[in-house]
């Protein structure tokens, strides 16, 4: 038991600083290749557990792993050379300090590329086959009598070798009758089975196919790691629409529902937590998009306000808003917390 949660520790260390790590990186390289002078490269928030210094920078690891920071020159109004160092972010084009902001969240989407594109390199990229996996019950496929475990070998005595073959036919079939060859238990069968008609056209008889890992090179691994990101990117706006909208019950989850996670994760092995930490990246890169106060979100949509005002909002009176923010997120945490540890116990 000790050593369960001492792996749970480890990983979440691991979980929560990759993200961190990435998040942060995007802002400082960002920062360093405008011209903009950094102070402070920190992992963590609170007090420092060890530093060193580098160039005008000092790079930091902080006690509390649950977050970082990257302290730039120009930044905060009380400032000593708040409007003489021309090498402050306030000094830069409102562009620049887009791209600055904008570059943490954008990193949290390369990692979760990276890290899908790595576990599809070494386990293989997950390829549906023509192996019927499960049927959606009252559909034409389960009422014609195929079943979980079926191999479909030939469509109208055509032979097939991939699921896209299957699939682009039933799609360009709908009412129409199609013969299905079966290879069940070493035998062939023969099955008709009518695809129904969908509303945007094609046909549908309601089967998923079984996955089966295929080898890749770099490049595919890369690019499908893309196009999961994008994927799951798109179904987490789109769970978002429909939890405002009220079709979907909120659902929030803090530190400790990921470290549970997190848990569930290293009882299953290293890849399912990688899977797990490019979820939980996806998921910050977005959170931070959102125009709150205190996220980069809200941040960018300040210096968007400068651009069409001509001029910047008070550089205090955007701090306090800020910190304004980061309060009430503190609270909600504490809340989400909270709700969290009632539903583990």
């Amino acid at each position: 038991m000790i050593s369960f949660w001492s792996s749970v520790f480890w990983a979440s260390i691991f979980v929560f600083g990759l993200l961190v790590f990435f998040h942060e990186l995007g802002h400082f390289t960002i920062a360093k290749l405008v011209g903009i002078k950094v102070h402070e490269f920190s992992l963590g928030f609170g007090p420092k557990l060890v530093g060193f210094p580098r160039g005008e920078t000092t790079y930091n690891l902080r006690l509390l792993p649950l977050g970082g920071f990257v302290r730039m020159a120009g930044m905060d109004p009380d400032e000593e050379n708040f409007e003489t160092e021309e090498r402050g972010f306030n000094k830069k084009t409102v562009f620049q300090r887009i791209i600055v902001i904008l570059a943490g969240p954008l990193m949290n989407f390369v990692l979760a590329i990276l890290l899908l594109a790595v576990i599809y390199l070494f386990q293989g990229l997950p390829s549906p086959t023509n192996q019927v996996d499960k049927l959606v019950p009252g559909q034409p496929a389960e009422r014609a009598g195929i079943q979980p475990g079926d191999r479909i070998v030939a469509i109208d005595g055509k032979k097939i070798e991939k699921w896209e073959e299957l699939r682009d036919k039933i799609d360009s079939s709908p009412s129409k009758n199609v013969s299905l060859t079966i290879s069940r238990d070493s035998k062939q069968l023969s099955i008709a089975v009518v695809p129904a008609p969908q509303a945007n056209g094609l046909g549908k008889i309601g089967i998923y196919p079984a996955y089966e890992p295929q080898k890749v090179g770099l490049g595919t691994a890369l690019a499908a790691g893309a196009e999961r990101t994008l994927w799951f990117s798109v179904m987490i706006i789109e769970f978002i629409g429909r939890m405002i909208i009220g079709q979907e019950r909120a659902d929030l989850g803090g530190p400790v529902r990921v470290v549970a996670e997190i848990g569930k994760a290293v009882q299953m092995g290293f890849y399912p937590l990688l899977t797990l930490a490019a979820l939980l990246s996806i998921n910050l890169g977005l959170f931070n998009l959102f125009p709150i106060p205190a996220l980069d979100g809200s941040r960018i949509l300040f210096l968007i306000v400068e651009r069409l005002r001509g001029r910047p909002v008070d550089p205090r009176k955007e701090n306090f808003i800020h910190l304004v923010g980061f309060g009430l997120l503190l609270m909600l945490i504490v809340v989400i917390t909270y709700n969290d540890i009632l539903q583990l116990l």
